[in-house]
């Protein structure tokens, strides 16, 4: 710590930090730009903020009010004093049912939120598509708004009250008293006196150029503040971007869930057609309108698979709409009249919840999604946020198109239609000397065009660094002082988030991306996906903050570290932040500096990132390259030499397996090896199986269709019995396994320690051995989840040339081969209750959907659990992770397990060995068996 974090805690500020890499993961949020603060200060209470600020004072910084850093204007960062609310201050206080209002913290997750309210019919109208990870303190800076503000409004028409502090200490209270009259006290300040004189100088301007429309969320809204709004500072706070005051404390409204809800997909033949539909629409009173096309619906395809996309009408541009209300006839018949309407080429009525929840996270995730835009380039945010009045839509995405190709430029395009609120992201050219300038030259003919139509800047996500300089193209000049003017009342000496609203930053300054330098040679990875650039790479995070989010509820993996440990640098997101400062040209940060690697520590390796995260950052890949990069012809840490070469030292132990189990058996002996070999002397070593399974296997039959068993490390020395039941299942089914004798190791403990020079050449010689049965069609099947993982994903990333492609195409997982063989079926599971633990880099890779569908063609009932078992590989035993390894385990896995013990019917079902391998430590009576197990026990009793 140095001194500017020490000082702040000397005036009481609790817990600061000015570490590297917590600065490097603070430096950006969901924005396109990178402005490094000094310290970070994570408040308690509202009195640690009251000290904070003063501290603040003192020594001459500025404050930044962050959530969860899902901005994507650029509003949750500033060179002072970033203060996070939701690490600490994240609790819903109260629920009154009868007000049916709710008091919080800044820092709770809008989707808490909405779970406390849950029990009573209520919810919290606005819903971002960050609403999984954004904060209502977030929502609140920039009056956000979601894909239901038709039914709800924005965030500032469902506040009901705020606590909050000025820059000079003054503790502000708003609210409105019994008759809804708005009430506002500032203890010993005159600031709210000097309010009203300021507005009163220039109520003309105050009434005619804000608040125009419904989306007019650009500059402070001052429209509040005029006599006959009755003073209304609590509509005006909300979307001042932390400009005039921080918030300690909401009271927020709550509204009755609709009892009854349809959606309707319409079918355009483009983007602008569905545009000037939007009226008509709207005259069906949705409570939601979206809008996006076949740009960003191709990209879903190509990144999930075709099965990511239900059905959608005949089109290639759609509106999602949604018609809710408390009677459900009322509701279907509304839906059956808009379908009927003939507004588009065609229209579905989606009867099936599951698929109406399947659509709209399309339209959730789309912002992460169209990270890569048509052109193959990477897309941006920057301009994704402009609203004109809805009847003036299909104009503005005319217009918009047209500017797009005068600029050279391509986009995915989606948003709010109902409101008239459109989002976009752009193949900016930031890798370009002149992209700085491209980019502001777009934002300023962007900008030109929206005030033309009568719109306004921003219209959810607040101007923020984004286009606060561009409010001159939107105001006149006499409503800026106004603006100025009342910043000055609140904040004279510009400590509260400068930059914003009033004396901006340039937008074409600090672009994070724009002082990025590629980094192409000398990598082990290809990075095929990204034109063989790490920088490219790492930047696929661009900040939406999915990593940040419980995705249990969904079946997703990502971010167990940060579920555990809930700090910023131990998410997917904060870790690229500092990976993204190693290319970053303004940055002293390299391959071994102390702030990425303790960034990268406690990443288990999952993979769940790569499927999870909606851009598709891999930190899996990125923390084997930068392993790799560090400790290239350098003495690595001791548990890359023991557990990074497992199966080196599996085949010694192998060669003696009743000694090498004895000898871990002696608890002085055990401990001095493991804290030798660097890992955790709490965990216990596999025990090596009497014989392996490449002794034993007899070898083929001569009959039925051949198959190569590809027999990993972890099932040959340690598990044999996987191997036997998969031999036993596939002969049943038809097949002829057989293995290769020269088969070497996949390499992925080499890989996951980043020694890749050693993962490549063993995977070279795992492609000479397997190639001519992968080109003769012969299918590879893997039985460890992780390592046919590596032959799909890693190998071509490891090794070039059309062998490699043979064998990751050839390779297959058991589930995948048994449902494709014609004319199997499945033995009997029925009344088989399965508690099953995917392995994560199954679900990342593989995916589990057919897994799944074999077992419940078996007639088993299948509960999967979401997240990691916390073991990751070798993660889970080395020094330092068994605490972050048991939370891990502890947050989703061992519940699901000890709920179900008393069910006699019940089997746990764990195909990667270091899922099993967890669960026997930490739950010795799961008994947990492998998907072949299962079904060779089952064989007898057909």
């Amino acid at each position: 710590m140095s001194g500017i974090a020490h000082q702040l805690q000397r005036h009481g500020a609790g817990d600061v930090s000015d570490d590297a890499a917590v600065l490097g993961a603070y430096s950006s949020d969901a924005s396109l730009y990178r402005v490094p603060p000094v310290a970070v200060a994570f408040p308690r209470s509202a009195d640690e903020v009251a000290a904070l600020l003063a501290g603040a004072r003192a020594e001459g910084l500025t404050v930044a009010a962050r959530g969860a850093g899902t901005s994507v204007a650029g509003n949750a960062i500033g060179p002072g004093v970033v203060v996070d609310f939701s690490r600490h201050l994240d609790r819903v206080l109260s629920v009154d049912a009868d007000a049916e209002t709710a008091v919080v913290q800044p820092g709770v997750v809008q989707a808490v939120l909405q779970r406390a309210a849950a029990p009573y019919g209520l919810r919290f109208g606005p819903d971002p598509s960050t609403s999984t990870r954004c904060t209502i303190g977030g929502m609140i800076g920039n009056d956000a708004c979601g894909a239901r503000s038709l039914a709800f409004g924005r965030t500032s028409h469902n506040v009901r009250g705020m606590r909050a502090l000025l820059a000079d200490g003054s503790v502000l209270t708003t609210g409105y008293d019994a008759d809804g009259t708005p009430t506002a006290s500032a203890e010993g300040s005159d600031v709210l006196d000097r309010l009203r004189s300021v507005v009163a100088g220039d109520l003309a301007t105050a009434r005619t150029e804000f608040g125009t429309f419904g989306r007019h969320v650009s500059g402070i809204a001052l429209e509040h503040l005029v006599p006959e709004r009755g003073f209304d500072l609590t509509r005006t706070l909300v979307g001042s971007e932390g400009t005039l005051a921080v918030l300690t404390e909401a009271t927020v409204r709550l509204v009755r869930a609709p009892k009854a809800a349809v959606m309707v997909v319409l079918g355009f033949p483009d983007f602008p057609t569905a545009g000037f539909a939007t009226p008509d629409v709207l005259a069906f009173e949705p409570s939601a309108c979206e809008g996006l096309d076949r740009r960003i619906v191709d990209v879903i395809r190509e990144r999930r698979g075709d099965a990511a996309v239900p059905a959608l009408p005949a089109g290639d541009a759609w509106m999602f709409v949604e018609l809710s209300g408390p009677d459900p006839d009322d509701v279907r018949r509304r839906a059956e009249l808009l379908a009927g309407a003939g507004l588009g080429v065609s229209a579905l009525v989606v009867d099936d919840p599951a698929t109406a929840d399947r659509l709209w996270r399309i339209r959730a995730d789309g912002a992460g999604l169209a990270g890569r835009a048509p052109s193959g380039r990477p897309a941006w945010a920057g301009w994704e946020d402009a609203a004109v009045p809805p009847d003036r839509l299909g104009t503005y995405l005319t217009s918009f198109e047209e500017l797009l190709a005068a600029h050279e430029l391509s986009a995915m395009p989606f948003g709010h239609f109902g409101e008239g609120c459109l989002h976009v992201r752009m193949d900016f050219p930031f890798e370009r000397p002149d992209g700085a300038d491209r980019f502001r030259a777009f934002l300023e003919d962007a900008a030109d065009l929206v005030t033309s139509l009568g719109g306004s800047l921003s219209g959810e996500h607040g101007d923020g660094r984004a286009r606060s300089d561009l409010l001159p193209r939107m105001y006149s000049p006499a409503a800026l002082s106004l603006m100025a003017a009342v910043k000055d009342v609140f904040d004279p000496t510009r400590m509260l988030n400068p930059g914003i609203l009033v004396e901006p930053a340039s937008s074409s300054a600090d672009l994070r991306y724009s002082g990025s330098t590629r980094l192409s040679k000398g990598l082990a990875l290809a990075y095929t996906a990204d034109g063989g650039d790490f920088g490219q790479a790492v930047h696929r995070c661009t900040g939406v903050g999915k990593c940040r989010a419980d995705n249990s509820g969904s079946g997703g993996v990502m971010c167990p570290s940060y579920q555990a440990t809930r700090e910023e640098i131990h998410s997917t997101r904060g870790r690229a932040r500092l990976l993204q400062e190693i290319v970053n040209g303004a940055s002293t940060t390299t391959w071994s500096s102390p702030e990425v690697h303790e960034a990268l520590d406690l990443c288990l390796s999952c993979k769940g990132c790569a499927s999870d995260c909606p851009t598709g950052t891999d930190m899996a890949s990125y923390k084997a390259e930068v392993l790799h990069q560090t400790y290239k012809r350098r003495l690595r840490p001791r548990s890359h030499y023991s557990v990074g070469w497992l199966p080196r030292w599996a085949k010694l132990g192998s060669a003696m397996p009743g000694f090498a189990n004895r000898s871990m058996d002696l608890a002085p002996l055990r401990k001095v090896a493991l804290k030798a070999a660097g890992v955790d002397t709490r965990r216990r070593m596999p025990a090596f199986a009497r014989r392996t399974f490449r002794r034993t296997f007899g070898g083929s039959v001569g009959t039925g269709t051949p198959v190569v068993l590809f027999v990993d490390s972890f099932t040959n020395h340690f598990a044999p019995r996987v191997a036997e039941a998969a031999v036993e299942v596939l002969r049943a089914a038809g097949y002829d396994p057989r293995i290769t004798r020269q088969q070497e190791c996949c390499g992925l403990p080499w890989i996951s320690t980043g020694q890749l020079d050693g993962a490549a050449r063993r995977l070279s010689g795992m492609v000479s051995a397997l190639a001519g049965d992968a080109r003769a069609g012969v299918p590879i099947v893997g039985l460890e989840p992780s390592c046919t993982a590596v032959l799909r994903h890693e190998l071509r990333e490891l090794v070039s040339g059309p062998d490699a492609a043979a064998v990751a195409e050839a390779t297959t997982t058991l589930a995948e081969l048994l449902s494709r063989t014609p004319g199997w079926t499945p033995p009997s599971l029925d009344g088989v209750r399965i508690v099953a633990q995917p392995h994560c880099h199954h679900h990342a890779v593989m995916g589990w959907r057919t897994d799944r569908a074999l077992l419940e063609r078996a007639g088993a009932t299948v509960e999967a659990v979401p997240g990691c078992c916390g073991m990751a590989g070798n993660f889970g035993v080395e020094q330092g992770h068994y605490e972050v390894s048991l939370a891990v385990a502890e947050a989703n896995l061992l519940p699901a397990v000890r709920a179900s013990a008393d069910d006699g019917a019940r089997v746990v079902l764990a195909d990667g060995f270091s899922c099993r391998t967890q669960l026997d430590e930490l739950a010795p009576d799961a008994q947990p068996l492998h998907l072949a197990e299962l079904l060779a026990a089952r064989l007898t009793q057909r």
